[in-house]
């Protein structure tokens, strides 16, 4: 069994390019659709990384990361940010909110791998 990664986006489409990427190199995927539906999916599920959109309905990747880092066994976790959003200050953002790394879309499922595999090996 591979480990575990949650994916975060609104797109459904998003959502199945990473998993497709994903599972294709061995990790196991659970997709939610916003923060909100990421926070309940983990408070049942252990993941060993998180890639999360920044906007998202209902709450954004900034929110969740912040949520995610406060509890204690989630501070080391790699969190990216995966969006379409490029400029410094969201990005100052997305790191002073716990942020491990930032790719912009649209991105090359190599270029997801390379990033993922460097914080999470499979």
């Amino acid at each position: 069994m591979g480990k575990r990664v949650m994916t975060v986006d609104d797109s459904a489409t998003v959502r199945k390019v990473l998993q497709m990427t994903l599972t294709g190199a061995g990790y196991d995927v659970i997709e939610a659709e916003n923060g909100a539906d990421a926070l309940e999916k983990l408070s049942t599920e252990a993941v060993d990384m998180l890639v999360t959109d920044l906007n998202m309905p209902q709450m954004n990747g900034i929110d969740l990361i912040q949520q995610i880092r406060q509890k204690p066994g989630n501070r080391f976790m790699p969190i990216i940010m995966l969006t379409t959003e490029s400029q410094p200050d969201k990005k100052s953002a997305g790191k002073a909110a716990g942020a491990s790394g930032w790719i912009t879309k649209p991105f090359r499922p190599e270029q997801l791998l390379a990033v993922v595999r460097m914080v999470c090996p499979a």
